[in-house]
C-alpha cells in the first residue's frame, strides 16, 4: 500500500507543539494509507512519538543566505529550503507532502498527494502580481526528493543569486524554479483555501453569519489575522470580524488528543 508522507518545519517560539500534534493528528484522519510524518525542529519537546524527528541543520550557505536576504525585497523564512535536501530521508518512497504548522486539515489529502506524478505542486497565489513573482503559495507544497533534489542544490551552489531571483520569498524561489525545469504544476484552487478569503462571509455578512467551509476544501490556510485560535473562538476587529467557527474548532483542536479513528 502507498504511504502517506508528510513534512512540517517549526523552529522559534511562535508555534508551540501542540500546532505539530493537530497537524499530525488532522492528517492521519484524513488519509486512507498509512502515515509517515516528519518534524524538522530544534526543540522536540511535547511532540508526540509518533512524529518522526529531524534536526534543524544549520546549512554551509546559512549565513550567505540570510546576509543576501538583508538586500532582497522580502526577508523571507528560507529555512524550509533544508526540506529539500534530496538525502534527508534516506529510505522515503513516493512524494513528500509540505505543510506549514497554521493550517488546518478538512479533507481527504489523498488526491494531494497523487496530483501530477514528478511534478511540484503549489496553489496558485491568492495575490499574484509582478511585483511579488510567486507563481505559487508555500503554505501546503508537493514535491519528489529523488527529482526535484535542484531545489536545495541552486540555493547551495548560490545563495545570493537564488536569493535574488526568489525576492527573498521561498515560495517564488521553490514555484519559479520549478517552473523553470517545466516541472510546476498547481493544485486545483478549490483543494487549498484561505479562511480570510474563501471562508469569512463578504462584508458586512461576516458580522452576522459565521464562516463557512468551502465543499471541496482538504486544508484551510491562516495568514495575516485572524490566527487559528482567534477564528476558532471569534475574532473582534470592526469590519474584518468574524463570528465563533464550529467546523474549525472539530477539525482543529478536535484532533488533539485523538489518533486516526
Amino acid at each position: 500500500m502507498v504511504t502517506t508522507n508528510a513534512i512540517c518545519i517549526k523552529y522559534g517560539s511562535a508555534y508551540g507543539p501542540d500546532y505539530v500534534n493537530r497537524l499530525w493528528a488532522g492528517l492521519g484522519r484524513n488519509t486512507a494509507s498509512p502515515l509517515r510524518f516528519f518534524c524538522m525542529t530544534d526543540d522536540r519537546t511535547g511532540l508526540r512519538p509518533e512524529i518522526e524527528i529531524l534536526p534543524l541543520p544549520q546549512e554551509p550557505f546559512h549565513d550567505r543566505m540570510f546576509e543576501a536576504l538583508r538586500k532582497a525585497p522580502k526577508f523571507g523564512r528560507l529555512q524550509k529550503v533544508s526540506l529539500f535536501r534530496p538525502d534527508l530521508i534516506p529510505d522515503l518512497e513516493g512524494s513528500l507532502l509540505v505543510f506549514d504548522i497554521d493550517v488546518v486539515i478538512t479533507g481527504s489529502i489523498d488526491a494531494l498527494r497523487d496530483f501530477a506524478p514528478g511534478k511540484v505542486s503549489m496553489r496558485r497565489e491568492w495575490k499574484a502580481s509582478a511585483a511579488n513573482g510567486a507563481l505559487g503559495h508555500g503554505s501546503v507544497e508537493k514535491f519528489h526528493p529523488d527529482r526535484h533534489g535542484y531545489l536545495y542544490e541552486e540555493m547551495a551552489r548560490d545563495p545570493e543569486g537564488a536569493v535574488a531571483f526568489g525576492m527573498g520569498s521561498e515560495q517564488t524561489y521553490t514555484s519559479r524554479l520549478a517552473d523553470r525545469h517545466n516541472d510546476f504544476e498547481p493544485f486545483p484552487d478549490e483543494w487549498i483555501v484561505s479562511f480570510k478569503y474563501d471562508c469569512r462571509p463578504a462584508k458586512p455578512l461576516n458580522l452576522f453569519l459565521p464562516p463557512r467551509l468551502p465543499r471541496d476544501a482538504r486544508v484551510v490556510c491562516f495568514h495575516g489575522r485572524p490566527k487559528m485560535e482567534e477564528a476558532v473562538a471569534g475574532y473582534r476587529a470592526g469590519l474584518r470580524s468574524t463570528r465563533p467557527c464550529a467546523w474549525l474548532r472539530d477539525a482543529w483542536i478536535g484532533t488533539e488528543l485523538g489518533a486516526r479513528p
